[in-house]
């Protein structure tokens, strides 16, 4: 059985740093893309990065390009999200997910046009205030 474990979230002041962590059970991690996404409250869930099988292509929104950074540890089955300089819009609930077709597919992330996330972790809180 596939699983999806995300951990990390929490409290954080504006311009702080965050570390996600995806944990992955039932698969073997390092043939799947896995994506990152986030629930705002009272807006729809959204896209906001991927990695591909074996890191060859990663993929962000522009509102985090140059602020998140998405990395993988094969040997720990744990993808990460680090996220600098944090917004107060970056609060959100975050998953990550995968697509059970993105396997051995390095540069999924960028070319995959209709992705289908079957796996989904269930989210971790990441609130940004003062």
């Amino acid at each position: 059985q596939v699983q999806l474990v995300e951990s990390g979230g929490g409290l954080v002041q504006p311009g702080g740093s965050l570390r996600l962590s995806c944990a992955a059970s039932g698969l073997p991690l390092d043939e799947y893309a896995i994506a990152w996404f986030r629930q705002a409250p009272g807006k729809e869930r959204e896209g906001i990065s991927c990695i591909s099988a074996s890191a060859g292509s990663t993929d962000y929104i522009d509102s985090v390009k140059g602020r998140f950074t998405v990395s993988r540890d094969d040997a720990k089955k744990t993808v990460y999200l680090q996220m600098n300089n944090l917004k107060y819009e970056d609060t959100a609930i975050y998953y990550c997910a995968t697509d059970i077709s993105s396997r051995g597919r390095s540069m999924y992330c960028k070319n995959e046009a209709r992705p289908q996330w079957d796996y989904w972790g269930q989210g971790t809180q990441v609130t940004v205030s003062s």
